[in-house]
């Protein structure tokens, strides 16, 4: 989980302040849902007045088709 906190924030682009017209610097990360989507809240906060903001990662799970089924799915014996 902590690599994907560390991935999340690297692909962040920091949000600029609406009042100050700064970047706002990196406050925390945090997993707001784990199940059944992955869900991280990152915290902004402006360094000059000291205004909060929010932005959330979601990930979207990819779902690969298995190379090899445990068993055939239909088995035919010509007669």
């Amino acid at each position: 989980m902590v690599d994907r906190l560390r991935s999340a924030a690297e692909q962040l682009e920091a949000p600029i302040c609406p009042d100050c017209h700064v970047e706002m610097k990196w406050f925390r990360s945090e997993l707001l849902a784990d199940e059944p989507t992955p869900i991280i809240a990152h915290l902004f906060v402006c360094p000059h007045c000291k205004r909060a903001a929010k932005a959330d990662t979601i990930f979207r799970g990819s779902q690969a088709p298995p190379d090899k089924l445990s068993a055939p799915r239909f088995i035919s014996y010509a007669a």
